[in-house]
């Protein structure tokens, strides 16, 4: 087991990968435990949930990461007369992690809380880092707070229940990691790809472990996001305008977005064209797309809600070579007349294409 320090301005954060459920004890507080969950992990896992503890379970999907949903769980714990002293303990995917720790910031202007992260995609991004919000009109986390959970147990155990589609997801911000920060990681994936989606017991737990390094190294020095972190959003300004307009999944739709950035970044010179194929190539072998049928119009529109906006420019992440990033500030008019769309972007409003 690996733990995993971020220091966050109201609390330490701990990622404990590779630690087990069943020692789950271990890490809560003494006192009343509330578990916010969805209905699958529920049936998979709740014998594994503290004992007594209330659970409130929510819709699976994006459709459940809104403020009607965050309203119905404060109305619950209400309810439920809970204080203070409460610890709500977060047991799912990114939707439930990020729904939890949005309602544990904001009621009673802040509970305790930690997580149990069930797929890849919370291991390795959605519940490490302090994020936590919801959706607002179909657009991407416009509602939310910094504010770090005392802790992320990453059970590998629990990923052996995932269909492969939610692997992918993952991967995607495995391959996002490797790609700003990691030129040995991403290495490590292109010589691993297939242990990789086979859930390889050592693979995947590099995998998760580097990640987490990665993420919360940069979490560490910029929890707020006003510099450095802004590279996490790399491959994301086009991968959360794709996932509202095309019915992509976050991992699809992130996979074209760093495609993309990738291929603008080549434009611009600061990286060489063998070094975009080495990253279309990874990802067709994790089998994330790097093109998708979307209106290039309507991405474009869903781009200017994007929170990295400012007035007439976007902080845009683009590579100078794998293994290191760099935040820039695009005029909107550019990434409108962008040559790329016509390579990544097809005008249809069918589903990805690889």
């Amino acid at each position: 087991m690996h733990a995993i320090e971020i220091t966050g301005a109201a609390r330490p954060s701990t990622i404990l990968v590779g630690e087990s459920i069943e020692k789950l004890g271990r890490y809560l507080p003494a006192g009343r435990v509330v578990v916010v969950t969805d209905g699958n992990v529920r049936q998979l896992y709740q014998d594994r949930f503290p004992p007594a503890a209330p659970v409130l379970s929510i819709g699976g999907g994006e459709a459940s990461k809104t403020l009607e949903t965050a309203k119905d769980l404060y109305e619950t714990l209400l309810g439920l007369e809970v204080d203070r002293g409460t610890f709500i303990l977060g047991v799912g995917g990114g939707i439930v992690c990020d729904v939890a720790g949005f309602v544990a910031s904001t009621y009673m202007r802040g509970l305790r809380f930690g997580f149990v992260a069930t797929t890849l995609l919370a291991q390795v991004d959605a519940s490490v880092g302090g994020k936590n919000g919801v959706n607002l009109e179909g657009y991407k986390n416009l509602v939310g707070t910094f504010n770090q959970p005392e802790f992320v147990l990453c059970d590998m155990h629990l990923l052996q229940t995932l269909p492969e589609a939610e692997v992918v997801n993952g991967m995607a911000e495995i391959v996002k990691h490797a790609l700003i920060a990691d030129a040995g990681l991403f290495a490590f994936l292109e010589e691993h790809a297939a242990g990789a989606l086979s859930l390889d017991p050592p693979v995947i737990e590099r995998l998760v472990r580097d990640s987490v390094v990665i993420k919360s190294g940069v979490v560490g020095r910029d929890e707020r996001e006003t510099g450095e972190r802004r590279k996490l959003n790399f491959g994301h300004t086009f991968g959360h305008a794709l996932e509202k307009v095309s019915g992509l999944s976050h991992g699809e739709a992130v996979g074209v977005g760093m495609a993309l950035a990738a291929a603008l970044s080549v434009r611009r010179g600061r990286l060489a064209a063998a070094a975009h194929e080495r990253v279309t190539r990874l990802l067709r072998s994790l089998r994330l797309p790097c093109a998708a049928r979307a209106d290039a119009g309507r991405v474009v529109d869903a781009v200017l809600k994007d929170k990295k906006r400012d007035a007439d420019r976007i902080h845009f992440v683009m590579l100078e070579e794998i293994g290191r990033a760099v935040v820039e500030e695009v005029p909107i008019a550019e990434l409108k007349a962008a040559a790329a769309f016509e390579d990544i972007l097809q005008p249809t409003g069918r589903r990805g294409m690889p």
